[in-house]
């Protein structure tokens, strides 16, 4: 589930529709929930479909550690990809703000770590990266948790409007790894090798 502060806004003809705050969302907010209506799609059940769905789970689902598709049933399928994402993923199904996020800003993803099945050249933004990957996992996995960690311990002390689809075990650990009583989970794990390998150290 998005953020109930955002809404569903045409951003251009080269991008489309994306996600955009209509409100302040602070850093450390959780700005998406793996909920109970969005839907698990084993590669077998993926296979089976006829293109026009094949398409459609290409486009809108990522991958989970297992390798499932997650099809988000909101506009949380909409959220464009940047290598300046303001949001970013943890290791337990949620998103998180990286950065202060104010009205009439974008919510924007790093497609990197969503286990994508072929690299694509994104839009440029000055970055050093200008392919997105489907390894980007391994390749900076280790520098994300370290750009993740700061805005990580901030989720207890900023307002959690999707708080409540948040269990209570999920609730009690993100306050031990904040208070600085146990690590955070690398985001490493969500790494899925397509190909078969294991994924490197």
């Amino acid at each position: 589930m998005i953020h109930p502060k955002t809404e569903l806004r045409f951003i251009n003809d080269e991008i489309g529709y994306g996600v955009v705050a209509t409100d302040f969302i602070p850093a450390g907010t959780i700005t998406w929930v793996l909920d109970k209506l969005d839907r698990e799609f084993t590669p077998l059940e993926v296979d089976g479909m006829d293109q026009l769905y094949k398409d459609i789970m290409e486009v809108y689902s990522y991958r989970n550690r297992a390798g499932n598709y997650i099809l988000c049933w909101d506009n949380g399928r909409f959220v464009n990809h940047s290598f300046n994402s303001n949001c970013f993923t943890t290791a337990y199904d949620f998103e998180i703000a990286l950065r202060d996020i104010y009205p009439g800003e974008q919510l924007t993803d790093d497609y990197g770590y969503l286990n994508i099945s072929e690299p694509f050249r994104a839009a440029p933004e000055g970055t050093k990266r200008k392919v997105v990957y489907p390894d980007d996992l391994v390749r900076y996995g280790k520098v994300w948790d370290k750009k993740l960690l700061g805005p990580f311990k901030r989720i207890p002390k900023v307002d959690q409007p999707l708080r409540t689809l948040i269990s209570r075990e999920k609730w009690d650990m993100i306050h031990h790894i904040s208070a600085g009583k146990m690590e955070m989970e690398s985001l490493l794990t969500l790494y899925y090798p397509q190909n078969g390998r294991q994924m490197v150290g």
